[in-house]
């Protein structure tokens, strides 16, 4: 079995950065139309690498947000890093230590959990940090990127770049729910109680990002459970 180096790692690792690129720098835009700073943005990227929980997390200090919103908010949104982690913990090879475990687990994203969990043979740190280094980069650098050229492209431009991030939002729901019904549901459940709840000014967007998650997720669980396989014994 052929060992995974560093370098297939880097190779395997540039189809995700090139896609972060896009999707960062239509952030840095969106952050800065929000009213974010440009440095206030790409510390966002340097230190988080969700961009869900970004674009959730800049909405939220936008609307001046309490810090109790932003941490219930972004636990629930990306507490599925926490899964991805310990079914890529069962491809590690030994010599993964307790470093290695914490240093690589900081860029856990869905492309990458996808990509390393795709491989055959064991996963060795040196693999996972050529896979995690370009798509760290061309986050962070594609949000400098946006956040600054923002204050140079016209306001038709960036008002049009600022809701790109939304369709690519679009872009990741619509192919599963077109398949199984259960997503189609959560996500016309989700939209709607968010339409609904932006009635009540009451609530923030906070508050309303955790109730749509969970409520979602709970009406999907008990209405579309997922069945378990039926092993013949």
């Amino acid at each position: 079995m052929k060992k995974l180096s560093f370098l297939n790692g880097l190779n395997d690792g540039i189809p995700i950065a090139l896609g972060y690129l896009s999707v960062s720098f239509t952030f840095g835009i969106t952050a800065v139309n929000m009213g974010i700073p440009p440095l206030a943005a790409i510390l966002i990227s340097l230190t988080n690498v969700t961009s869900a929980g970004q674009v959730a997390g800049i909405g939220i200090i936008a609307a001046g947000g309490s810090l109790a919103e932003m941490a219930a908010a972004q636990f629930i949104i990306n507490l599925r890093y926490s899964l991805m982690g310990l079914s890529l913990s069962q491809k590690l090879d030994g010599k993964y230590t307790l470093f290695h475990r914490i240093t690589t687990a900081f860029c856990i994203t869905d492309e990458v959990f996808a990509v390393a969990s795709g491989q055959t043979a064991d996963i060795p740190p040196r693999y996972m940090y050529g896979l995690q280094l370009l798509p760290y980069l061309f986050w962070s650098g594609g949000t400098a990127i946006g956040a600054f050229l923002g204050s140079v492209l016209p306001d038709a431009v960036k008002s049009a770049l600022g809701i790109a991030i939304y369709g690519m939002f679009l872009a990741i729901i619509i192919p599963p729910a077109k398949k199984s019904r259960g997503v189609l549901f959560t996500v016309l459940f989700a939209a709607g109680l968010s339409c609904c709840l932006a009635n009540f000014p009451a609530i923030s967007s906070g508050i309303s990002i955790i109730i749509c998650t969970i409520a979602a997720a709970c009406a999907a669980a008990l209405l579309f459970p997922r069945k378990e396989a039926v092993h013949d014994e």
